[in-house]
């Protein structure tokens, strides 16, 4: 047990699974320990690498366990899984995240810190949000087009209710009931709010949230965004990489010598795809009043197919 150089975590909600190995890769032990168990394990044991996979919970114990001088990698779940061998369990899994740490090409994922974490939960929570106001519209609009009342689409309407509701002959509960959906509805508008807010005020203490605003087309919640998923960027040899880490380039599919480039891949976060691609967006949507080399190159129509296929998202 002393003489565990890696050790592979199976991490779970209550127990966790731990698989040694010493440096030329024979297993030295196998634990199933509690949380604080685990903890007081790691705290007295000598100094290794230890290897969980990126999961829930994952950044949190990377962050306690480096506190002890352990030097602590993640791995994301799908380069682990082609290293379980036949039958599936919790002390296999911790055993095929040793083998996976332990090839000399492996990826890993950064750990996040407090603060980028706290950012994604924003993030987690104001995506929440706008769906169920996007639900709650869509419910009003509902509810009001099988009485006749056809609204504008969008916000623009629902804004407008109560004056709308005078203007046509509706059951009194029903207008108490579209009363009481449009309170939810101002209720999640101002939480959208106040998170909008809250970003624009923790970017303003951000030197890289300042920095990634000054990307054309990029604004406060995908810059936060951005600085949540990506950190400083260290861990990306180039844009490319940090393109096709979130699914925006060609999915590859060649054989033979001949190469054939699909469509983007959409790996990775699908929210920070989106935001990222509504940005694409609102940069398109003024080119005509754009100039410099990103402008030259989004009007070419040489790049247009490339483009179409999502190449651009690497440039």
């Amino acid at each position: 047990m002393d003489h565990a150089t890696l050790i592979g975590i199976d991490l779970g909600k209550h127990h966790f699974h731990l698989h040694g190995q010493d440096r030329n890769g024979k297993a030295v032990f196998r634990k199933k320990l509690g949380r604080k168990q685990m903890v007081e394990f790691f705290a007295t044991c000598d100094v290794c690498t230890v290897v969980m996979e990126a999961c829930a919970g994952a950044h949190h114990m990377a962050r306690k366990l480096a506190s002890f001088g352990h030097n602590v990698k993640l791995i994301s779940p799908q380069f682990v899984r082609p290293f379980v061998k036949s039958n599936k369990n919790d002390f296999v899994d911790a055993e095929a995240i040793c083998e996976a740490a332990s090839r000399p090409a492996m990826r890993f994922v950064t750990p996040k810190t407090e603060s980028q974490q706290t950012l994604s939960v924003l993030h987690r929570v104001r995506e929440s949000l706008v769906r169920d106001r996007t639900r709650t519209i869509n419910q009003m609009h509902g509810f009001l087009l099988e009485f006749g009342v056809s609204l504008p689409v969008g916000k623009t309407g629902i804004a407008r209710l109560s004056e709308l509701l005078n203007m046509h002959a509706l059951p009194p509960r029903l207008i108490a009931v579209l009363e009481r959906i449009h309170e939810h509805f101002k209720y999640l508008q101002a939480q959208i709010g106040e998170i909008d807010r809250e970003l624009a005020r923790q970017l303003a203490d951000d030197d890289v949230g300042q920095r990634l605003m000054s990307i054309p087309g990029v604004g406060p919640i995908t810059a936060s965004a951005l600085a949540a998923e990506m950190g400083d960027g260290a861990q990306y040899r180039c844009s490319r990489d940090f393109a096709a880490s979130v699914g925006l380039v060609p999915r590859q599919y060649s054989t033979g010598g001949r190469f054939n480039l699909l469509g983007i891949s959409r790996r990775g976060d699908r929210h920070l795809r989106s935001l990222l691609i509504l940005c694409a967006r609102s940069y398109l949507r003024g080119l005509e009043k754009r100039s410099g080399r990103l402008a030259e190159w989004a009007r070419d129509d040489d790049a247009a197919p490339f483009k179409r296929r999502g190449v651009c998202a690497g440039q």
